[in-house]
């Protein structure tokens, strides 16, 4: 390919604002300096751009701690988590996996990956998602027994969902808990609460499949992926 393609879809410029950059000598490959905008490379080329070097990468895997307030979509007349990423980083092709409600925080996988997507995604993957909630009434045994055998809600049929109790406070009628569950429809972790009574305070997804949502990461702060993470997950939708 030739090396201002190369280099566009890198997000290092357009092909436009490439050629002065070229014209400047402030592209190499090895020790030679290059030029010419056609000069041809391949994907295994590293090219250095003002010294800084440039690998090839088809796609791109970041993880986002979304913070409340922003739409998890790529375009939307109000803020979307896209709207979080320096110019440097964005692309157009990436996009959320899944949808965070706007009030809904923590993990949300960003890339332009749509095989790894669609897979983590189907429910016949039975990847899991983890979301930690405060709940507006005391969670019981009888909940935790309701969301094992699973709920039918009014439009589907919600898988078994283990639920967890960490903290119960009968004075403020508020539980703390973690739910694991393995689809996504809208609203789900709200729906299956109300299907028993209560009322979803707060919500975040703290892991999704074996990923983490890393304690470091502050709200609407996000990194990329490690290779190690990244293999994670597709031996995650392999199963």
């Amino acid at each position: 390919m030739r090396i201002d393609r190369f280099l566009s879809h890198m997000n290092v410029g357009t092909r436009k604002t490439l050629k002065p950059l070229l014209k400047a000598g402030r592209v190499r490959v090895a020790d030679k300096v290059i030029k010419e905008a056609k000069y041809q490379v391949t994907p295994e080329t590293v090219v250095y751009v003002d010294d800084e070097p440039i690998r090839y990468q088809t796609n791109f895997y970041w993880l986002l701690n979304k913070p409340a307030g922003v739409i998890s979509a790529t375009t939307d007349p109000q803020k979307t988590v896209m709207d979080l990423f320096a110019p440097a980083d964005y692309r157009e092709d990436l996009f959320p996996v899944g949808r965070l409600d706007k009030d809904t925080t923590g993990l949300l996988l960003i890339t332009n990956d749509g095989d790894l997507a669609h897979d983590l995604l189907s429910p016949k993957k039975h990847v899991a998602k983890t979301y930690r909630a405060k709940i507006a009434g005391v969670v019981t045994a009888a909940d935790q027994a309701q969301f094992a055998a699973g709920l039918k809600l009014r439009d589907f049929d919600a898988q078994p969902a283990q639920l967890t109790i960490l903290r119960t406070d009968t004075a403020r009628q508020e539980s703390l808990i973690e739910v694991e569950i393995h689809e996504g429809k809208f609203h789900q972790v709200k729906r299956m609460f109300h299907a028993v009574g209560k009322e979803v305070l707060t919500l975040e997804r703290i892991k999704m499949g074996p990923l983490s949502l890393p304690a470091d990461l502050k709200r609407g702060q996000y990194r990329a992926l490690t290779t190690t993470e990244i293999d994670a997950l597709q031996r995650a939708t392999q199963k």
